[in-house]
């Protein structure tokens, strides 16, 4: 037994790491076991990960096969998102649909089914998924599409590792011709202003936008919107860039009510007013946290939790500034506040994306925390929206129940599966699947 914990550093638990090194083994842990759960890099922010045992499937990370017409990539489940921009994209070729982070696995991005900065545009990780191997709760291997497969598709795609373990996948890549995005950068005043660039640049593929939390009165929903496309210039060498790392744990105090306001004024402040254009490579527009070993370690040894929720479009202006101007009141802001637009959801029964705004602020751990996210609760199912299970570790089961419509179809899956038998983490237990 290890002490284990995910990215947010809370809670930290006594679990046991099961290794295997062929089919046959994982099969006699799953046939021998109780709750389990898969663990890849140790990325997702919460305990949705988290068991008394884990099935670590890092070291699965083989390339498979790629056909360079279709653009389609067979990968093991362990494989992480970076080893592909490593190798494919100095050959003119992108992840479909990519997080905020490079550094999860493949069977990570299906479990949670990721979304990134064009969700508007092309939906989830599982749209770029043709098919993948996974062994289910009774040893077998199933070569799950949404074909041959659609209900344990639309399960295991978003089902945070509850239907199985996913062993192999094969995914479309998109074809680039560089390194390099041309981004856009739209300040705004407040939080209509926000929202009227959002829909004025609703064409451009990748659109995210930085929001200070923190602001009051007429200035609340004040933000930067970064919008972008890639070049066509042919500059296709790509390297990964060196790390700096945090070191050690801040102490809890160093994040604070002013420290996050000077933050937030001085990146706002940066940013010149109107419409500014430069060029961004792909690490510094998708993923600009990766450059920043240990990043978790600014929130001090109490460890911190994501707070990200959706609000439905025609609900969303009038939801963020309610939970806007809750947070402000309450001082506790954060300085990693993203806002995003989202597409039409998919069919997928507990995916996260549905068509709105998604705000995702971050929090450090402190006893006045939670009673202001129950706040947060309250409007966002008032709003009808739904809060992420690879972001949360607290959540309610009544709240997360209000914002799946499909969870009972997704129960009755894994009872008749006999998935509930086998595959259980922290989360699972605490919201009731």
């Amino acid at each position: 037994m290890i002490n284990l914990m995910s990215w947010g550093m809370y809670p930290i638990i006594k679990s046991k790491i099961l290794k295997f090194e062929s089919q046959d083994e994982l099969k006699d842990i799953i046939r021998d076991g109780s709750d389990l759960i898969p663990y890849g890099n140790g990325r997702s922010y919460g305990d949705s990960a988290l068991s008394s045992n884990i099935i670590t499937t890092k070291g699965r990370d083989y390339f498979l096969n790629f056909d360079e017409e279709s653009g389609l990539l067979h990968i093991e489940a362990g494989v992480l998102l970076s080893e592909i921009l490593d190798s494919f994209v100095p050959r003119g070729w992108f992840l479909k649909v990519t997080p905020g982070t490079k550094l999860i696995t493949i069977g990570g991005a299906i479990a949670s089914d990721v979304h990134g900065k064009n969700h508007h545009v092309e939906g989830c990780f599982s749209e770029s998924v043709k098919e993948f191997e996974i062994m289910v709760a009774d040893g077998t291997i199933v070569n799950c599409s949404r074909e041959m497969t659609p209900e344990l598709f639309r399960a295991t795609c978003g089902g945070m590792g509850l239907t199985g373990v996913i062993l192999s996948a094969k995914i479309y890549l998109k074809r680039i011709n560089s390194k390099y995005i041309e981004q856009t950068t739209i300040k705004s005043k407040n939080l209509a202003e926000t929202f009227e660039a959002f829909e004025k640049y609703s064409d451009k593929p990748y659109s995210v936008a930085w929001i200070d939390c923190l602001a009051k009165d007429e200035e609340i929903g004040k933000s930067l919107l970064m919008v972008g496309d890639f070049r066509d210039d042919g500059k296709l060498d790509y390297k990964n860039k060196k790390q700096r790392s945090i070191p050690f744990n801040f102490p809890s105090f160093a994040l604070n009510n002013w420290s996050v306001r000077a933050f937030n004024w001085l990146y706002y402040k940066k940013s010149p007013d109107g419409v500014s254009k430069q060029r961004v490579d792909i690490d510094t527009f998708f993923y600009p946290l990766d450059a920043i070993g240990h990043w978790n370690r600014i929130y001090g040894e109490n460890g911190f939790t994501q707070y990200q929720f959706i609000l439905p479009k025609d609900h969303s202006y009038d939801g963020l500034m309610e939970i806007l101007q809750t947070i402000s009141d309450s001082g506790k802001g954060s300085f990693l506040a993203v806002l995003k637009l989202y597409g039409k959801a998919n069919e997928n029964y507990l995916s996260f994306p549905l068509e709105g705004y998604s705000l995702a602020l971050d929090f450090k751990i402190e006893k006045s925390l939670f009673p202001l996210l129950d706040k947060l609760d309250d409007i966002v199912v008032k709003y009808k929206g739904r809060i992420y299970l690879t972001k949360d570790v607290r959540v309610n089961r009544d709240t997360f129940e209000r914002g799946y419509q499909d969870i009972e179809l997704f129960r009755e899956f894994r009872r008749e599966n006999h998935m509930d038998k086998k595959f259980q983490s922290y989360q699972s237990k605490r919201v009731g699947v």
